[in-house]
């Protein structure tokens, strides 16, 4: 899967190339070079849930950008971030709405015997497991803060 991932990261790039498609050749070359950084810093191959990680740390940065560029009403950089996000987020899992992580949450709160906000730390790395990659960290966080509540 994780060749796969790469290997399609690199075709894309190459047809991005040949159609002169600028945005989508620097997005993919910007991916592409925050995967070989990250093997450099930690001296080995990713393995896919680490790409997945840097994808997602990628759309999210994009998001941020997004929300940014929208108080400084900039318009053209929206648009530019926006294209980019679409980009990424092709190579992404589906995100899961609130209601199923709602759930996984319950479930995950009910099997570590999760009481009060105290357990939050035993809840999350569960529970961001079972989700990995399908929903923001953030977005989880909030919904089991309300649930130990």
């Amino acid at each position: 899967m994780l060749d796969q991932i790469i290997d399609l990261i690199k075709n894309d790039l190459k047809k991005a190339i040949k159609s002169q498609d600028t945005i989508k050749k620097s997005v993919y070359r910007f991916i592409l070079s925050a995967i070989h950084n990250e093997e450099i810093k930690l001296g080995k191959e990713l393995d896919n849930d680490m790409v997945m990680k840097i994808m997602i740390k990628q759309a999210q940065q994009r998001k941020e950008s997004i929300e940014a560029f929208k108080l400084g009403s900039r318009e053209d950089l929206i648009s530019k971030e926006t294209k980019e996000l679409k980009i990424i987020e092709q190579f992404l899992p589906e995100q899961i709405d609130d209601s199923e992580i709602k759930n996984l949450a319950k479930e995950t709160i009910d099997a570590v015997g999760a009481e009060s906000i105290k357990d939050l730390g035993k809840v999350m790395p569960i529970l961001m497991k079972k989700l990995s990659g399908k929903a923001e960290g953030k977005i989880v966080n909030k919904i089991v803060t309300e649930l130990l509540s």
